[in-house]
Protein backbone atom coordinates (compact mmCIF):
# COMPACT_ATOMS: atom_id res chain seq x y z
CA UNK A 1 0.00 0.00 0.00
CA UNK A 2 2.72 2.37 0.17
CA UNK A 3 3.55 2.32 -3.78
CA UNK A 4 0.01 2.83 -4.27
CA UNK A 5 -1.50 5.48 -6.74
CA UNK A 6 -2.03 8.63 -4.88
CA UNK A 7 -5.49 8.90 -6.64
CA UNK A 8 -7.39 12.28 -5.52
CA UNK A 9 -10.65 12.89 -3.82
CA UNK A 10 -12.57 13.64 -7.15
CA UNK A 11 -11.27 10.52 -8.90
CA UNK A 12 -11.99 8.16 -5.75
CA UNK A 13 -15.76 9.80 -5.69
CA UNK A 14 -16.13 9.40 -9.03
CA UNK A 15 -14.79 5.76 -9.43
CA UNK A 16 -16.72 4.38 -6.24
CA UNK A 17 -20.30 6.72 -6.54
CA UNK A 18 -20.87 7.62 -9.83
CA UNK A 19 -23.35 10.01 -10.96
CA UNK A 20 -23.31 11.28 -7.47
CA UNK A 21 -22.51 15.05 -6.44
CA UNK A 22 -20.01 16.13 -4.27
CA UNK A 23 -20.39 18.70 -2.02
CA UNK A 24 -18.02 20.78 0.32
CA UNK A 25 -20.38 22.38 3.04
CA UNK A 26 -18.70 25.08 6.64
CA UNK A 27 -20.47 24.69 9.25
CA UNK A 28 -20.71 27.57 11.92
CA UNK A 29 -17.21 26.92 13.62
CA UNK A 30 -15.18 26.56 10.46
CA UNK A 31 -15.19 22.92 9.53
CA UNK A 32 -15.52 21.64 6.27
CA UNK A 33 -17.21 18.43 5.79
CA UNK A 34 -16.74 16.45 2.20
CA UNK A 35 -20.00 14.62 1.33
CA UNK A 36 -21.60 13.42 -1.88
CA UNK A 37 -25.05 13.63 -2.71
CA UNK A 38 -27.09 11.36 -5.53
CA UNK A 39 -30.66 9.27 -6.13
CA UNK A 40 -33.85 10.16 -5.32
CA UNK A 41 -36.86 9.33 -2.89
CA UNK A 42 -36.71 10.58 0.97
CA UNK A 43 -33.30 11.69 2.14
CA UNK A 44 -31.05 9.06 4.05
CA UNK A 45 -27.47 10.07 5.94
CA UNK A 46 -24.76 7.18 5.78
CA UNK A 47 -21.78 7.60 8.21
CA UNK A 48 -18.70 5.30 8.29
CA UNK A 49 -16.65 4.26 10.95
CA UNK A 50 -12.57 4.27 11.97
CA UNK A 51 -10.28 3.99 10.07
CA UNK A 52 -12.21 4.64 6.76
CA UNK A 53 -14.08 6.96 5.36
CA UNK A 54 -17.52 7.42 3.50
CA UNK A 55 -16.02 5.25 0.79
CA UNK A 56 -17.11 2.31 2.66
CA UNK A 57 -20.85 2.21 1.34
CA UNK A 58 -19.08 1.66 -2.20
CA UNK A 59 -21.04 -1.37 -2.46
CA UNK A 60 -24.66 -0.49 -1.31
CA UNK A 61 -24.85 3.24 -2.25
CA UNK A 62 -26.02 2.20 -5.83
CA UNK A 63 -29.16 -0.11 -4.29
CA UNK A 64 -29.84 2.89 -2.16
CA UNK A 65 -29.87 5.46 -4.40
CA UNK A 66 -32.63 3.97 -6.21
CA UNK A 67 -34.71 4.10 -3.20
CA UNK A 68 -33.48 7.50 -1.49
CA UNK A 69 -32.00 10.67 -1.96
CA UNK A 70 -28.64 9.24 -0.27
CA UNK A 71 -26.13 11.86 1.37
CA UNK A 72 -22.57 10.53 2.63
CA UNK A 73 -20.43 12.25 4.53
CA UNK A 74 -17.10 12.16 5.71
CA UNK A 75 -16.88 12.89 9.75
CA UNK A 76 -14.91 16.08 11.09
CA UNK A 77 -11.55 14.25 11.26
CA UNK A 78 -11.50 11.65 8.84
CA UNK A 79 -11.51 11.54 5.17
CA UNK A 80 -11.51 14.89 2.90
CA UNK A 81 -13.05 16.78 5.65
CA UNK A 82 -11.34 19.26 8.11
CA UNK A 83 -9.19 17.94 11.15
CA UNK A 84 -9.07 20.68 13.27
CA UNK A 85 -6.75 20.93 16.42
CA UNK A 86 -8.62 19.10 19.57
CA UNK A 87 -10.02 21.59 22.32
CA UNK A 88 -8.17 20.70 25.45
CA UNK A 89 -11.04 19.37 26.99
CA UNK A 90 -12.31 17.35 23.32
CA UNK A 91 -15.32 18.79 22.89
CA UNK A 92 -14.75 19.84 19.75
CA UNK A 93 -14.58 15.70 18.26
CA UNK A 94 -17.41 15.23 20.58
CA UNK A 95 -20.76 13.10 19.45
CA UNK A 96 -22.77 16.51 20.04
CA UNK A 97 -20.11 18.56 18.06
CA UNK A 98 -20.00 15.94 14.96
CA UNK A 99 -23.96 15.50 15.26
CA UNK A 100 -24.42 19.50 14.66
CA UNK A 101 -22.24 19.02 11.91
CA UNK A 102 -24.69 16.77 10.49
CA UNK A 103 -27.69 18.60 11.14
CA UNK A 104 -25.82 22.24 9.84
CA UNK A 105 -24.61 19.90 6.43
CA UNK A 106 -28.79 17.74 6.30
CA UNK A 107 -30.10 21.39 6.27
CA UNK A 108 -27.79 22.88 3.95
CA UNK A 109 -28.89 20.48 1.24
CA UNK A 110 -32.79 21.33 2.09
CA UNK A 111 -33.25 18.25 4.22
CA UNK A 112 -35.14 18.53 7.63
CA UNK A 113 -35.86 15.14 8.51
CA UNK A 114 -34.23 12.11 7.32
CA UNK A 115 -32.97 8.82 7.86
CA UNK A 116 -29.67 7.63 9.05
CA UNK A 117 -27.99 4.20 8.34
CA UNK A 118 -24.53 4.65 10.09
CA UNK A 119 -21.36 2.08 11.27
CA UNK A 120 -18.90 1.83 13.90
CA UNK A 121 -17.86 5.59 14.89
CA UNK A 122 -20.68 6.82 12.64
CA UNK A 123 -23.32 5.29 14.32
CA UNK A 124 -22.18 6.63 17.39
CA UNK A 125 -22.59 9.93 15.94
CA UNK A 126 -26.17 8.84 14.98
CA UNK A 127 -26.80 7.96 18.52
CA UNK A 128 -26.22 11.12 19.76
CA UNK A 129 -27.83 13.23 16.70
CA UNK A 130 -31.06 10.99 17.40
CA UNK A 131 -30.91 12.42 21.30
CA UNK A 132 -29.61 16.18 20.84
CA UNK A 133 -31.64 16.39 17.26
CA UNK A 134 -34.58 13.50 17.63
CA UNK A 135 -37.30 15.81 15.77
CA UNK A 136 -35.00 15.51 12.54
CA UNK A 137 -34.32 11.51 12.63
CA UNK A 138 -37.20 9.32 11.09
CA UNK A 139 -35.41 6.32 11.66
CA UNK A 140 -32.06 4.58 12.08
CA UNK A 141 -30.11 1.67 11.69
CA UNK A 142 -26.80 0.99 13.29
CA UNK A 143 -24.33 -0.78 12.78
CA UNK A 144 -22.14 -3.21 15.35
CA UNK A 145 -21.97 -1.29 18.12
CA UNK A 146 -23.54 -1.10 21.24
CA UNK A 147 -24.02 2.00 23.52
CA UNK A 148 -20.73 3.70 24.47
CA UNK A 149 -21.44 3.91 27.49
CA UNK A 150 -22.36 0.38 28.15
CA UNK A 151 -19.26 -0.94 26.51
CA UNK A 152 -17.01 1.31 28.27
CA UNK A 153 -18.49 0.31 31.33
CA UNK A 154 -18.37 -3.86 30.99
CA UNK A 155 -15.25 -3.10 29.44
CA UNK A 156 -13.27 -6.70 30.62
CA UNK A 157 -9.71 -7.97 29.30
CA UNK A 158 -11.66 -9.77 26.15
CA UNK A 159 -12.54 -6.54 24.70
CA UNK A 160 -9.67 -4.67 25.74
CA UNK A 161 -7.92 -7.28 24.12
CA UNK A 162 -9.61 -7.02 20.34
CA UNK A 163 -10.81 -3.37 20.43
CA UNK A 164 -7.00 -2.65 22.05
CA UNK A 165 -7.34 0.35 19.54
CA UNK A 166 -10.01 2.14 21.67
CA UNK A 167 -7.15 2.68 24.78
CA UNK A 168 -3.95 3.25 22.67
CA UNK A 169 -6.00 6.15 20.51
CA UNK A 170 -7.11 8.21 24.07
CA UNK A 171 -3.26 8.32 24.92
CA UNK A 172 -1.78 11.95 25.56
CA UNK A 173 -0.61 13.38 21.84
CA UNK A 174 1.79 13.06 20.57
CA UNK A 175 2.39 9.23 21.31
CA UNK A 176 -0.38 7.71 19.15
CA UNK A 177 0.08 10.29 16.70
CA UNK A 178 3.54 9.71 16.42
CA UNK A 179 3.51 6.59 16.32
CA UNK A 180 0.69 6.10 13.25
CA UNK A 181 2.30 9.08 11.08
CA UNK A 182 4.65 7.06 11.25
CA UNK A 183 3.22 4.57 8.53
CA UNK A 184 -0.56 5.58 7.96
CA UNK A 185 -1.17 2.80 5.29
CA UNK A 186 0.31 0.01 8.20
CA UNK A 187 -1.83 1.07 10.56
CA UNK A 188 -5.12 0.67 8.10
CA UNK A 189 -4.00 -2.46 7.07
CA UNK A 190 -2.79 -4.06 9.58
CA UNK A 191 -6.00 -2.72 12.16
CA UNK A 192 -8.46 -4.03 9.67
CA UNK A 193 -6.69 -7.16 9.01
CA UNK A 194 -7.12 -8.23 12.29
CA UNK A 195 -10.92 -8.70 11.75
CA UNK A 196 -12.96 -11.41 10.25
CA UNK A 197 -12.57 -11.85 6.60
CA UNK A 198 -8.76 -10.03 7.03
CA UNK A 199 -7.94 -7.72 4.35
CA UNK A 200 -9.81 -9.90 1.36
CA UNK A 201 -13.04 -8.65 2.15
CA UNK A 202 -11.84 -5.40 0.72
CA UNK A 203 -11.42 -3.73 -2.12
CA UNK A 204 -7.76 -2.79 -2.61
CA UNK A 205 -8.98 0.90 -3.89
CA UNK A 206 -10.92 1.58 -0.79
CA UNK A 207 -7.72 0.14 1.67
CA UNK A 208 -5.79 3.00 -0.86
CA UNK A 209 -8.19 5.72 -0.43
CA UNK A 210 -8.70 5.06 3.40
CA UNK A 211 -4.32 5.27 3.86
CA UNK A 212 -4.54 8.66 1.51
CA UNK A 213 -6.92 10.09 4.12
CA UNK A 214 -5.45 9.13 7.53
CA UNK A 215 -2.19 10.25 5.84
CA UNK A 216 -3.17 13.99 5.47
CA UNK A 217 -2.05 16.44 7.66
CA UNK A 218 -4.18 16.13 10.82
CA UNK A 219 -5.40 12.98 9.57
CA UNK A 220 -4.08 10.44 12.66
CA UNK A 221 -4.97 13.85 15.39
CA UNK A 222 -8.40 13.75 14.22
CA UNK A 223 -8.81 10.19 14.86
CA UNK A 224 -7.57 10.35 17.94
CA UNK A 225 -9.54 13.57 19.13
CA UNK A 226 -12.73 11.16 18.41
CA UNK A 227 -11.53 8.30 20.98
CA UNK A 228 -10.57 10.20 23.16
CA UNK A 229 -13.76 12.69 23.17
CA UNK A 230 -15.51 9.11 23.13
CA UNK A 231 -13.67 8.00 26.45
CA UNK A 232 -14.21 11.49 28.33
CA UNK A 233 -17.11 13.89 27.58
CA UNK A 234 -19.31 12.03 25.05
CA UNK A 235 -18.97 9.77 28.14
CA UNK A 236 -20.25 12.47 30.14
CA UNK A 237 -23.28 13.20 28.08
CA UNK A 238 -24.21 9.74 27.59
CA UNK A 239 -24.37 9.41 31.84
CA UNK A 240 -26.49 12.84 31.74
CA UNK A 241 -29.36 11.01 29.01
CA UNK A 242 -28.95 8.09 31.63
CA UNK A 243 -29.57 9.77 34.71
CA UNK A 244 -32.64 12.30 33.39
CA UNK A 245 -34.28 8.92 31.96
CA UNK A 246 -34.16 10.36 28.39
CA UNK A 247 -34.29 7.52 25.41
CA UNK A 248 -34.22 7.42 21.78
CA UNK A 249 -37.84 7.98 20.55
CA UNK A 250 -37.43 7.16 16.58
CA UNK A 251 -37.49 3.33 15.35
CA UNK A 252 -33.83 1.64 15.76
CA UNK A 253 -32.40 -0.99 14.08
CA UNK A 254 -29.34 -2.76 15.57
CA UNK A 255 -27.11 -5.32 13.14
CA UNK A 256 -23.99 -6.41 13.87
CA UNK A 257 -21.76 -9.50 12.59
CA UNK A 258 -22.21 -12.49 14.49
CA UNK A 259 -18.32 -12.90 13.79
CA UNK A 260 -17.49 -9.58 15.43
CA UNK A 261 -16.67 -8.38 18.74
CA UNK A 262 -20.11 -7.00 20.22
CA UNK A 263 -21.64 -10.47 19.48
CA UNK A 264 -18.90 -11.78 21.59
CA UNK A 265 -19.01 -9.27 24.66
CA UNK A 266 -22.36 -7.34 24.43
CA UNK A 267 -25.95 -8.43 24.58
CA UNK A 268 -26.84 -5.83 21.74
CA UNK A 269 -30.30 -5.50 22.01
CA UNK A 270 -30.61 -5.48 25.76
CA UNK A 271 -28.72 -2.97 25.82
CA UNK A 272 -29.85 -0.42 22.86
CA UNK A 273 -33.44 -0.92 24.68
CA UNK A 274 -32.09 0.62 27.63
CA UNK A 275 -31.82 3.53 25.72
CA UNK A 276 -33.78 3.65 23.07
CA UNK A 277 -37.56 2.44 22.80
CA UNK A 278 -38.57 0.74 19.79
CA UNK A 279 -35.71 -1.33 18.90
CA UNK A 280 -35.17 -4.63 16.57
CA UNK A 281 -32.61 -6.09 14.67
CA UNK A 282 -29.71 -9.17 14.92
CA UNK A 283 -26.74 -10.79 13.34
CA UNK A 284 -25.37 -10.90 10.00
CA UNK A 285 -23.17 -13.59 8.72
CA UNK A 286 -20.09 -11.23 8.70
CA UNK A 287 -17.41 -9.52 10.69
CA UNK A 288 -16.92 -5.51 12.11
CA UNK A 289 -17.44 -4.31 8.24
CA UNK A 290 -20.64 -4.93 7.42
CA UNK A 291 -20.82 -2.64 4.43
CA UNK A 292 -17.63 -4.20 3.10
CA UNK A 293 -18.35 -7.84 3.95
CA UNK A 294 -21.75 -8.37 3.85
CA UNK A 295 -23.60 -5.59 0.98
CA UNK A 296 -26.33 -7.73 -0.06
CA UNK A 297 -27.11 -9.02 3.60
CA UNK A 298 -26.96 -5.68 4.81
CA UNK A 299 -29.22 -4.29 2.13
CA UNK A 300 -31.55 -7.26 2.46
CA UNK A 301 -31.98 -6.15 6.16
CA UNK A 302 -31.95 -2.39 6.02
CA UNK A 303 -34.08 -1.61 3.34
CA UNK A 304 -37.33 -2.81 4.57
CA UNK A 305 -36.44 -1.22 7.75
CA UNK A 306 -35.77 2.15 6.36
CA UNK A 307 -38.23 2.18 3.99
CA UNK A 308 -41.01 1.05 6.29
CA UNK A 309 -43.77 3.97 7.02
CA UNK A 310 -44.20 5.80 9.64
Amino acid sequence: MNNAPAYTTAEDDAWFFPGFEARRVRTADDVWLHALQGGEGAPLLLLHGHPQTHVIWHRVAAELARHFRVVLCDLRGYGDSSKPAGAPDHANYSRRAMAGDLMQLMRGLGHERFSVLAHDRGARVAHRLGADHAQAVRRMTLLDIAPTLAMYRQTDEAFARAYWHWFFLIQAKPIPERLIEADPAAYVRDLMRTRHGSLEAFDARALQAYARCLGQPGGAHGLCEDYRAAASIDLEHDAADRARGARLDMPLQILWGEHGVVQRCFDALHEWREVARDVRGGTLPCGHYIPEEAPRELLDAALPFLLEAD
